[in-house]
């Protein structure tokens, strides 16, 4: 379905789908309007799905502040669009699982060596990979090494990170170097279901699969060499290492177990909707309350889930490089979440307000002097992560103040443009695996037909996405990372 309403050009990066619009709603009038965050020539794609119309529905949230923001990578989603950012009153307003996604808190950890790119033979970045395969279980229906008892999920729920650190999981700096330092304290398992627990205690510790990955790359170009350092990032050929993943089956049975009881809020609390995917419920209300902390609890599995894959990672350098990670200096450089709704306080029309912001494949991107930041940036500003498709570039950039336009956010990756099955139609995973070897890339995936699901032209280009944000202001780019070797799920 393609999308033939208005797109107004406010400047070189922003669109405007004025609250004037009726859409396909004529019972229901937007609150405000949506703000695209594109440049012209994203304009033909961004019109071939309906995720505008997503954008636009979204503006008919109950208690909605400000606009209905889409980022650059924006495509269709459930409820809200992917890219999608909205912020809801913290007193009137409501909060939606749409605007959050069903892979609770997907996001990316950047982990920093001091390795140098001439350290290490193509035949050393060939048994690196397939060491983090090993130690890291990947692809669909993964199980962990660690098997979790009923008391143990609980404390993984409640405590995040900080668990797997305390469990011998990694270093009492890392939680440090997390958004929320790896964990939501209104987190509450008394709201997660029996079937979340049974899909979620055998996988912590799992890549998972679809466009989940671990990544070593080198650093490519350095745009800002004082935020660089700031990060740890000293020089061009530096050595990295990537890792996106989120709750697994368990943050996606929460979002389907809530979704039920918040369809049935809507009708409970007379609530007009103009998609019923967009189901909420007020944000003070018991079903809200209630989505908030079994929410918290998927964000904290996703967390603990990320740091228990680090630890597995350093494990790998070591066992091939035959050196402790200690002396490889493999710091946690940040860790950042996608898929999340979280209280903050935002200035909006010259006020300070607090809002729920809810970010569905975006990231955040804060700018200095934000409490919310590791001490060490927060004279920089937040470390922002944003990975490319498989076989291309990705970026570390920097938040700004310019962001509160967008509550403090920004893209979140390159933003597909067909779907797995389509991408299954047009590419065999052999050819792949040829293409990624011919640029110099080791590939180890769970299966060949993730290969194919996830091949490069099934996205949009990362750098003309970035170089929105970059150009919009709302994050600014630091360094540009390109892949040696990946572990595809």
């Amino acid at each position: 379905m393609t999308w033939k309403g208005p797109l107004t050009k406010i400047d070189r990066y922003r669109f405007e789908i004025p609250a004037s619009y009726k859409g396909e709603h004529n019972n229901l009038e937007m609150k405000t309007s949506a703000v695209l965050y594109i440049n012209e020539s994203m304009v033909a794609q961004v019109r071939m799905d309906n995720a505008p119309e997503q954008a636009v529905n979204v503006t008919m949230l109950p208690g909605i502040v400000g606009k209905s923001l889409a980022m650059p990578d924006i495509h269709w989603g459930y409820g809200f669009p992917i890219g999608g950012v909205a912020a809801t009153d913290a007193d009137d307003g409501v909060i939606s699982p749409g605007g959050v996604g069903f892979d609770i808190n997907c996001g990316v950890r950047l982990v920093r060596t001091n390795l140098h790119f001439n350290d290490l033979s193509k035949s050393s970045i060939q048994q690196l990979v397939d060491q983090m395969f090993i130690n890291v279980p990947s692809g669909l229906g993964s199980k962990a090494k660690v098997h979790l008892n009923r008391n143990q999920l609980h404390d993984v729920l409640i405590h995040g990170a900080k668990w797997a650190i305390e469990n011998g999981y990694g270093w009492d700096e890392d939680a440090r170097f997390l958004e929320e330092n790896g964990c939501l304290k209104t987190a509450d398992y008394s709201t997660i279901s029996d079937k979340a627990k049974q899909r979620g205690a055998p996988q912590l510790g799992s890549l998972g699969a679809g466009n989940h990955f671990l990544e070593i790359q080198k650093v490519a170009e350095i745009f800002d060499k004082s935020a660089a350092d700031s990060f740890g990032i000293k020089e061009i050929g530096q050595i990295m290492v990537m890792i996106h993943t989120g709750s697994r089956g368990f943050g996606h049975q929460v979002c389907t177990d809530h979704l039920q009881v918040l369809e049935q809020a809507v009708k409970k609390y007379g609530i007009w909707l103009p998609d019923r995917q967009l189901a909420c419920a007020p944000i003070h209300s018991k079903e809200g309350q209630n989505y908030l902390k079994a929410m918290a609890c998927a964000a904290n599995f996703a967390w603990c889930n990320r740091q228990m894959i680090v630890h597995w990672i350093r494990e790998s350098f070591e066992k091939i490089l035959q050196t402790s990670s200690d002396e490889l200096d493999m710091g946690i450089v940040y860790d950042v979440c996608h898929n999340i709704a979280k209280l903050e306080e935002h200035t909006i029309d010259g006020k300070k307000r607090k809002v729920y912001v809810h970010r569905k494949g975006a990231t955040r991107s804060f700018g200095p002097d934000r409490s919310e930041i590791p001490e060490k940036y927060r004279d920089i500003g937040q470390p922002v992560i944003i990975p490319g498709d498989m076989g291309s570039e990705s970026y570390l950039l920097k938040g700004t103040n310019e962001s509160e336009e967008t509550f403090g956010s920004t893209c979140h990756g390159a933003g597909r443009v067909m779907s797995r099955h389509q991408a299954i139609r047009n590419w065999r995973g052999e050819q792949i695996m040829a293409l990624l070897n011919a640029k110099g890339i080791y590939a180890h995936p769970a299966s060949l037909k993730v290969l194919a699901e996830e091949a490069p032209e099934a996205y949009k280009d990362v750098s003309e996405v970035v170089n929105v944000t970059d150009g919009a202001g709302i994050s600014k780019k630091v360094v540009k990372l390109v892949p040696l070797g990946v572990v595809k799920g």
